[in-house]
């Protein structure tokens, strides 16, 4: 007798061992980034993400901080831009976390939605054998026929969808809206995400500080920082101009918020293309001026000290306001004055710079040493430090206004070797040794920090947001239900007629009972009539 031979079966460890099709793979890979646990996980990372970008200093929002931070961290700042944390929004993680949610977002809500559908057409289920096994259940028995009994359902059920069936009975279902709000709620995620980005690759968003009685051109020339998105045309920048010419600040002078400003307004005079008719308007904090799609907002203010320096020769080298920036609540700023065509007393060229300190009002005591008493400008003083030789202007290499490069300076010292130190009060002079000239503080003017960007999508952003309420109420307050009404002869043997009402809450919360009450009181003849 022959046997024929089996073939050996695979051990179940091999089929879990052998690797996946590509395309089975990418299926699997597929259902785990569309699922709701990595969504919320790459939302956590979105949120996790940002933290860099209110910690590190951004290039795009205050360049003069962030440059202050790779000057003081010098081993740390090449690490950071090369992982980018000096423009977290543009890094290539940050995007790669935000596509990846919005692909996940999308890949999660479209299956839901056909989901939804398919049970928005579907009939609310037919009532279950036993209604008196269910949490919420009500019977009484009545002398009226089931037509009666059934069409008085149907007026109960009111703001129900319901089916009737042939065993003389009813399904009733409500709250399909709950799911909707839920998937409303997602939806609007995306579409503040798409707000977003639209506005993020299509804006612009710059920084300008104007002295009072000066004025701003709309072009990239104009601005002390620019960041436009990856799409954004430089030609498509609105041409508009204004002046700043008032500015006003009230400061708090008692209490415990002694010093803080209470509020601070700009009056400008703007004008659209080149022959614009003049218009004046005031700007506020959280009160921008708007212009053609594009916003100017009031961010901050400083003072910029006017300084006038003669040369060696006599000649006025340089003259006008200069902006020192504020370093702390009481306007104690730090500023840079660069006099790059300057001469010495043989009439030979050299190079000025200075860089030093404001106090809008004056204070010193032997423990602190100078310091700003109070951030109004009740009694200014500018110390400032004196270098010669090489400013850096010339390499071609940018530089900011706001720093002074040592390389290249030595520090201008006394004939007695310290180095020379100029405190200059409100309208004094000082003269600078080796016949350099001198340094006058002039007078003082306030300067005001805006920023002018135009997010072309914001009211896409807002939609979002005002849809993202608008489910969130939906899917906290609707609550879905099913309730079932069953009319049958009485198990007692008489003609009466049995009527049982039951209920399901398919959500948390909500008082089922009260609503059963009600439909069986309306339901119930004796009760019925008292209603």
């Amino acid at each position: 007798m022959t046997t024929t031979p089996t073939r050996p079966q695979p051990d179940e460890r091999e089929y879990d061992a052998m690797p996946l099709a590509p395309r089975e793979f990418g299926r699997w890979i597929w259902r785990q980034l569309t699922s709701m646990r990595t969504a919320l996980v790459l939302l956590f990372l979105l949120a996790l993400a940002a933290v860099p970008g209110s910690v590190v200093p951004q290039d795009a929002v205050d360049a003069f901080a962030a440059s202050q931070w790779r000057e003081k961290h010098p081993d740390l700042a090449p690490v950071y831009d090369k992982l980018g944390l000096f423009n977290v929004y543009g890094s290539v993680w940050f995007s790669a976390i935000y596509i990846l949610l919005m692909i996940s977002l999308v890949g999660c809500i479209v299956p839901r939605c056909k989901v939804y559908l398919d049970a928005l057409r579907a009939r609310p289920p037919r009532p279950p054998r036993h209604l008196d096994r269910l949490p919420e259940q009500r019977s009484f028995a009545t002398d009226e026929d089931a037509g009666s009994v059934l069409q008085r359902a149907r007026t109960a059920l009111r703001g129900y969808r319901v089916v009737a069936h042939d065993d003389s009975s009813l399904s009733a279902e409500r709250g399909y809206l709950r799911e909707a709000g839920n998937l409303l709620f997602h939806v609007s995620v995306i579409v503040v995400l798409v707000g977003f980005a639209a506005g993020s690759l299509f804006g612009f968003k710059g920084g300008v500080i104007v002295v009072k009685g000066h004025g701003f051109t709309n072009t990239l020339t104009q601005y002390d920082d620019f960041r436009g998105g990856k799409l954004f045309d430089e030609k498509s920048l609105e041409p508009f101009s204004f002046t700043v010419d008032d500015f006003d600040v009230t400061f708090i002078t008692e209490g415990r918020e002694a010093g803080m400003a209470h509020e601070f307004t700009a009056d400008l005079t703007y004008r659209r293309g080149l022959d614009g008719k003049p218009v004046h308007r005031q700007i506020a904090v959280n009160h921008p001026l708007g212009i053609d799609g594009t916003k100017v907002y009031l961010l901050s203010h400083g003072y910029a000290p006017h300084i006038t320096v003669r040369d060696g020769s006599g000649e006025i080298a340089f003259s006008g306001p200069v902006v020192f920036l504020p370093e702390d609540a009481t306007f104690r700023s730090f500023g840079v004055v660069k006099v790059p065509d300057a001469r010495d007393a043989a009439g030979r060229p050299v190079q000025l710079g200075f860089e030093g300190e404001l106090y809008p009002t004056y204070g010193f005591t032997m423990q602190t040493g100078p310091f700003s008493a109070f951030p109004d400008d009740k009694d200014p003083l500018v110390s400032l430090t004196a270098w010669r030789g090489d400013l850096g202007v010339n390499d071609g290499a940018p530089q900011s206004v706001y720093a002074l490069k040592k390389k290249g300076l030595t520090r201008i010292e006394q004939p007695n070797g310290k180095p020379v130190r100029l405190d200059l009060p409100l309208g004094a002079t000082r003269k600078l040794p080796d016949g350099l000239g001198s340094v006058s503080f002039d007078g003082i003017s306030p300067f005001v920090k805006l920023q002018v960007s135009r997010t072309p999508a914001d009211w896409l952003a807002l939609l979002g947001v005002s849809l993202a309420l608008l489910g969130l109420v939906g899917s906290l307050f609707l609550r879905p239900r099913r309730v079932w009404v069953r009319v049958r002869r009485a198990d007692d043997g008489s003609s009466r007629t049995l009527v049982e009402v039951a209920g399901l809450d398919r959500s948390s919360g909500g008082d089922l009972g009260a609503e059963l009450d009600k439909i069986t009181a309306q339901l119930e003849p004796r009760r019925g009539e008292t209603a």
